[in-house]
């Protein structure tokens, strides 16, 4: 048994592994950080290390378990996923304005880190049984439609992070699948008349009040327009070292809200300083970089079409993440992968590592990598 489990040990890739484990190592620093403002012991490390023992388990025993089994379910993974959406909004809790929240035992869970998981596996599964013909407009329209329906679940919470995530996931999946430029911009298009309806019709007010602080913090420094602020001044203040673990201004005093989640890019830089925050981006490079490796690599269509699944879910986070640290982008509550609070967001994270390794341990001998 020993034998086996070193065996198996040694086909896993360690560069993902170890790239996670920097990342989990920043992100527990700035949840201490945060802690050390709060004075209330250190809850919130044992939470995220109760998750972290938890997700690195999972991710062994999904690595271990043959991915190809999810072929065979993807449907009903799809089917599940939609569920736990209905349930949640019949069922769940309301906090921060969306009721999007399930509490067991002390420990809050968002179906929507399943739900990313599942459209994944099911969009892996569609463009695998395609792969061989050319990206047609039916294509486009099927799963376009698979996509719009847990987009539709959750925009009924409501949670424009969570929509924005599978938006993001179905058309950096579609690109890799072979979009047509003329294709491409009748997808812009029809953004853009989904921004419109979405504006007139869907969002809440506070969700619009996101996007115009967004496009000019200015117009409420004080009210919507101040997370993204604080947020700037402390980024800014980090220089190239960082003030220092447990100094920063902006985390220390409270004048960042939602510091160890939402922002925890921000605490990063100004307690770790323009260093620190090349180090996060390196590492998260790798880990995405690796992923497009394994997805290229291995010679089985659905296993690509899964890391890419993988690789789109965390890119679109981290993307909206930083860019909304940077006020590059609207805040909408997206953590920041392996490295903010919240047990679900690490949970999936390493969900989706298991699923990547899974693949990675099964490449053929003259296939694997460096």
């Amino acid at each position: 048994m020993l034998s086996a489990l070193l065996r198996f040990g040694r086909r896993m890739d360690w560069t993902l592994i170890i790239a996670a484990f920097v990342l989990f190592c920043f992100g527990m620093a700035a949840i201490f950080s945060v802690e050390l403002s709060r004075g209330d012991g250190a809850v919130l490390i044992e939470k995220q290390l109760i998750a972290c023992a938890l997700g690195a388990t999972a991710l062994w025993f999904v690595a271990a378990t043959n991915y190809h089994l999810l072929r065979n379910y993807a449907n009903a993974i799809y089917v599940l996923a939609l569920v736990s959406l209905i349930a949640v909004l019949l069922f769940g809790r309301t906090l921060n304005g969306s009721t999007g929240w399930f509490i067991i035992g002390g420990f809050a869970f968002q179906p929507v880190e399943f739900v990313k998981v599942a459209l994944g596996v099911k969009l892996a599964h569609y463009f695998s049984e395609r792969a061989r013909r050319r990206f047609s407009w039916r294509d486009l329209i099927l799963t376009g439609l698979i996509t719009f329906a847990p987009i539709a679940l959750l925009m009924l919470q409501p949670d424009l992070g969570g929509a924005s995530i599978l938006a993001g996931v179905w058309g950096v999946s579609v690109l890799i699948a072979g979009l047509r430029p003329g294709q491409f911009f009748a997808l812009l298009s029809a953004v853009a008349l989904a921004a419109f309806i979405g504006w007139t019709f869907v969002f809440a007010g506070y969700q619009k009040d996101r996007v115009m602080t967004f496009l000019n913090p200015a117009l409420d420094p004080l009210e919507t327009g101040y997370n993204v602020t604080q947020a700037k001044i402390a980024i800014g203040a980090g220089g190239l070292w960082g003030r220092g673990l447990g100094e920063g201004s902006q985390s220390q005093l409270r004048f960042l809200p939602e510091s160890q989640t939402d922002f925890v890019f921000a605490v990063i830089a100004e307690e770790l300083g323009f260093v620190g925050v090349i180090v996060v981006l390196t590492a998260l490079t790798v880990l995405l970089l690796r992923m497009l490796w394994i997805a290229r690599t291995t010679r089985d269509t659905f296993g690509a079409f899964l890391c890419v699944s993988a690789f789109a879910i965390l890119f679109v986070e981290v993307t909206v993440h930083i860019g909304a640290n940077l006020s590059l982008m609207p805040a909408t509550g997206v953590a920041l992968p392996f490295v903010s609070y919240g047990g679900s967001s690490l949970l999936l994270s390493l969900v989706l590592l298991g699923l990547v390794q899974s693949v990675a341990v099964r490449l053929a001998p003259g296939d694997r990598l460096s």
